[in-house]
């Protein structure tokens, strides 16, 4: 095997969708870049701007954004425990442009030892795995989720994971900023 995944679909599909995903993550990246006031400014639209900011800030794979300090900052103003349900939410869903690419088809694995490793702790502690990794503020989480398309790992299960893990970590750092 020469690191990459397959898929078994049609060139055409697999290079369009591929394409698309490449498309979309560019765009959510240059989006941010050059709305950044813009997006500061949503934050004046309380638990929905937090929440399309937390989406917005988890959507870029090629610029991390701490969205973790929404939390924190946003504790200090509004009810915490509607701050962590918004944030946990926004970012849980941004996450998702990872795993459309790792599901997009070819996916080039720099590391594969690495890789194996990381998959085969995937499939061993399977959703607890990804709590956990979504719990700790990392700029490497939109990796487990090209991961978690790649393997295939059902998207609703990977989105669950995400959600608890993001929320519980978005709400402790709600508390924290009071």
């Amino acid at each position: 095997m020469d690191g990459s995944l397959r898929v078994t679909s049609p060139p055409w599909r697999r290079w369009l969708t591929h394409f698309g995903v490449i498309l979309l993550i560019i765009g959510f990246s240059v989006l941010i870049l050059l709305n950044a006031e813009r997006l500061r400014a949503l934050g004046h639209y309380g638990y929905v701007g937090l929440f399309l900011v937390s989406a917005l800030a988890n959507a870029t794979v090629i610029v991390p954004v701490p969205g973790w300090l929404f939390s924190l900052l946003a504790g200090t103003a509004l009810n915490p425990w509607l701050v962590g349900l918004s944030v946990g939410t926004g970012e849980a869903l941004g996450e998702l442009t990872g795993y459309a690419a790792g599901a997009s088809g070819r996916i080039i694995v720099e590391n594969k030892r690495r890789y194996e490793q990381i998959s085969a702790l995937a499939r061993r502690y399977g959703l607890p795995f990804f709590v956990l990794l979504a719990f700790i503020p990392n700029p490497f989480f939109d990796l487990l989720g090209i991961l978690a398309g790649g393997l295939r790992i059902p998207i609703l299960r990977f989105l669950l994971a995400t959600w608890l893990g993001k929320t519980a970590r978005a709400l402790l750092l709600a508390f924290g900023g009071l």
